[in-house]
This record gives structure tokens, C-alpha cells and sequence, in this order.
């Protein structure tokens, strides 16, 4: 299973037992999985469709504790994907379809009569409760996360702009840092740091499905560091090995030029020690010397050395 559908088959199994989170939850779960079709003045008939058995579940609890409503279950095979079932519940005008829209907030009274509502239905959202059910809906109907073990994603797919501003504002209620981009006529708000994804999580109540995340984050994070640290130790060593090779090619080449014995005795001191101890490193060779001085005044007679062997290369030139 996908990590999306393991997080939504937990939530969908929390236990809602408010009466205003029923409805929030219900009005977002009828807004993301639902169609609608008049047939005539107020005889409008709902068809709630989703391929979770779970969510399948929810819409029909919902149903009857909100509505005192038993509606069917008809369960087909997917065509386009021929292994998942598809679940889809219809609720007609005799069972209450235009009241049941009217108090979920998709369907509103206007001038002119009854107007869908693309908007948020906020006398839903007053409480944090019924918010955090809202969006629990929200990404139950139309939602996805990616694998965390490849990369951070969540997303919530309408088709409408308008709503997709408000989910996006709904979230960001919770700083989540949520954002809408538009996809192949489609409105997806996402959020793509995995810190937010996990506050997400937390919000809508996925908790075991943060834990797993979270653990996810910690691997990759001390997997990074690890990868950091050996990527500066090798750079390092590098570093390190290529100054020793060319310094030792420094003292050779004045070696078999004038001969180390022309060399300060300090420099003749570094010089010997250095095609000695070729592997050495620069705190090593200051420990060696006598008297001991600093890695830094070593680095510096080495430097000395470096610009005799550039002088005697140029003269060679000439």
C-alpha cells in the first residue's frame, strides 16, 4: 500500500462524536468525492464515489448520524485500472439530497434562488475542532503524500480556484505554508517542506503515519550528516595529499638542482622531514622538529621552499 492510502485508512477510522466535526467532515468529503444531478426544481441527486473502502465506510456512518439516512453501497471494478473497486453511494431528493446540501454548505440561498457555493463554508470551521475535521475530510476526498523515502509532498487537488485559495488559506492558518499551483485544469494546493507535512499529519490526527514520517526524516537527515562529514573529510584529505605531493616535488626538484645543504638550516630541517615522511601531516612535522614549532611556522618555511623551487624553475627557463 501507498503511503497515502495507509494514512488515509487511519483516519478514516477515528471516531468523530461531535456533532459540528460530523458535519464539517461530511460537507468536505461531499465537496472532494461527490457529483451532482438535477432533475428538476430542488430534486437533486448526490453520487459520492471514492476507491477506499474505508472512506466508503465514514461517508455512510456520516450519513446516518447527521442525516438518519441508510443509503447503498455499490461496489464495481475499476475500468481504467482493473484491480482496484470503486465505491459509490447515491443519495436522491426523497432521502433529503437538497437539505443534506443546504447544511453542508455547497448548496446556499441567493436572489435568485439556490447557487452552489464555491467557497469555504466558515459557519462550519467556527471551532479548531470542526477545522482540523474539515481538513481531515479535505485530504481524505482529495489528497495524496508521496513516499517520504524519495521525497516531501502533499497535495490536495479541486477544480476550482476559488476553494483552492481557501484550503490554502485554511492551512496556512496553521503555517503550514501551503501554496496553489494549477495542473492540467485542475487547482492542487501543496506543501512540500517535511516539517509542515508532519504538523499536517498531526493536525488531521495521522499520528502513526507521522511517527513513520518522522522517522523517515531522522534516517535521511543522519544519513545526510554522515554523507556531509565524509564528503569534507575526503575533500580534505585531498586537499592534504595533493599539498604534501606537490611540496615533495618542491624540495626534490631543489634537491637535484643546488642540494638541501644550501638551504637554511630551518628549511633544510622541514625539507628532510618532508621527503621522509611523506604521508606526515603538518601538526606531525612541527612535533618532529627541533626545536618543536607551530603548524604554522611550518607551513610557512614550506611555502619558502615552494617559492626557492619557483625561482630556480625560472632561471632554468631563461
Amino acid at each position: 500500500m501507498t503511503f497515502s492510502s495507509v494514512t488515509k485508512n487511519e483516519i478514516s477510522k477515528i471516531a468523530v462524536t461531535n456533532k459540528c466535526c460530523q458535519l464539517a467532515l461530511l460537507s468536505a468529503l461531499i465537496k472532494m468525492t461527490g457529483t451532482l444531478q438535477i432533475h428538476g426544481v430542488e430534486r437533486i441527486g448526490i453520487t459520492l464515489s471514492t476507491e477506499n473502502a474505508s472512506i466508503a465506510r465514514m461517508l455512510f456512518s456520516l450519513l446516518k448520524n447527521c442525516f438518519d439516512i441508510n443509503t447503498r453501497v455499490i461496489v464495481r471494478k475499476n475500468r481504467h485500472l482493473k484491480k482496484n473497486n470503486n465505491y459509490t453511494l447515491y443519495i436522491d431528493s426523497d432521502m433529503g439530497s437538497h437539505e443534506i446540501l443546504k447544511m453542508t454548505g455547497i448548496l446556499q440561498e441567493s436572489d435568485k434562488g439556490m447557487k452552489l457555493n464555491h467557497k469555504l463554508p466558515h459557519y462550519l470551521i467556527k471551532k479548531a475542532c470542526c477545522r482540523k475535521a474539515y481538513l481531515r475530510g479535505i485530504f481524505l476526498g482529495s489528497g495524496s503524500i508521496s513516499d517520504p523515502e524519495k521525497t516531501y509532498h502533499l497535495e490536495l487537488v479541486t477544480n476550482n480556484e476559488s476553494f483552492a485559495e481557501d484550503i490554502k488559506d485554511l492551512m496556512n492558518h496553521y503555517q503550514l505554508g501551503a501554496k496553489v499551483v494549477m495542473r492540467k485544469g485542475n487547482f492542487v494546493v501543496y506543501i512540500k517542506e517535511g516539517e509542515n507535512i508532519v504538523n499536517f499529519l498531526n493536525i488531521i490526527g495521522a499520528h502513526n503515519a507521522l511517527l513513520k514520517l518522522e522517522n523517515i526524516r531522522i534516517y535521511k537527515e543522519m544519513r545526510n550528516n554522515v554523507n556531509r562529514i565524509v564528503n569534507c573529510e575526503t575533500a580534505n584529505l585531498d586537499k592534504t595529499l595533493n599539498a604534501a605531493l606537490r611540496q615533495i616535488e618542491n624540495i626534490e626538484y631543489i634537491k637535484n638542482t643546488i642540494g638541501l645543504n644550501k638551504l637554511p638550516e630551518g628549511l633544510a630541517e622541514v625539507a628532510e622531514l618532508r621527503l621522509e615522511f611523506r604521508d606526515a601531516t603538518l601538526k606531525e612535522l612541527s612535533e618532529m622538529m627541533s626545536p618543536a614549532i607551530g603548524k604554522s611556522g611550518v607551513n610557512h618555511r614550506l611555502r619558502k621552499l615552494e617559492q626557492i623551487a619557483e625561482n630556480l624553475r625560472d632561471r632554468h627557463r631563461e
